[in-house]
């Protein structure tokens, strides 16, 4: 999802690379649920999140669609995004303690906060968010450590391919997309990544796969990514 703000204006002015120390770490939150709740649409899901939901949590993917997320547009493309429920509107996933239910499998968006992703020259660094988390004492931890995905270097090269894949299937839409072309392409992308399932194994060599099927259909250069 792009924001259309100065990252100067919400970051603490420094980039991050996965060895690097930031200032992230909640200690636990120690209960506190603040940014699992008010999300609106913004928990978006992305291939990974939804392998690591299906083995980890074993949410197939008919099921995550019908009861725990719902399909929006982002920047034109639709996609997947956790459910907010409840006058509080809290994460479908939250439970009555204020915990998260689904924790070992909870998305890439979660796993990062407060830090997100500053994306440029088909490369991203990281950044830390200073306005979002309500926790006001946290402590330096190294950002692969808070991450907490295996196999960092091979999820980053997947977040680049994804990101970059998405942002080219926008500009084609944009320069050249009519309304029906648009239908075909989304509905295409939507039962390549998120309506199959996917395999329990590993999940990079699958992605890849599919990847390529999208670029094709795309007509998307193999070298752009």
């Amino acid at each position: 999802m792009k924001r259309n703000v100065d990252i100067k204006e919400i970051s603490d002015g420094r980039l991050y690379c996965a060895g690097d120390m930031v200032k992230a770490d909640t200690g636990g939150c120690a209960g506190c649920s603040a940014c699992c709740r008010g999300m609106g649409t913004s928990i978006i899901l992305d291939p990974y999140d939804m392998w690591r939901l299906q083995t980890e949590a074993g949410l197939s993917p008919e099921a995550l669609l019908q009861a725990q997320a719902e399909l929006n547009v982002v920047d034109g493309l639709i996609l997947p995004n956790l459910k907010m429920q409840g006058p509080q509107e809290a994460c479908v996933f939250l439970d009555p303690q204020g915990r998260c239910s689904i924790h070992k499998a909870r998305p890439g968006v979660c796993r990062l906060f407060p830090l997100g992703r500053y994306y440029e020259g088909r490369d991203f660094r990281y950044f830390l968010q200073v306005q979002e988390c309500t926790k006001e004492k946290r402590s330096k931890v190294k950002v692969k450590k808070w991450v907490d995905t295996p196999r960092l270097a091979e999820y980053e090269e997947y977040i680049r391919q994804w990101h970059y894949f998405l942002e080219d299937a926008q500009h084609i839409l944009d320069t050249d997309g009519s309304d029906e072309l648009r239908r075909q392409v989304n509905l295409f992308l939507l039962k390549l990544f998120f309506l199959q399932s996917w395999k329990p194994e590993d999940f990079y060599p699958q992605f890849e796969e599919r990847l390529a099927q999208g670029k094709k259909y795309l007509g998307i250069s193999c070298e752009s990514l």
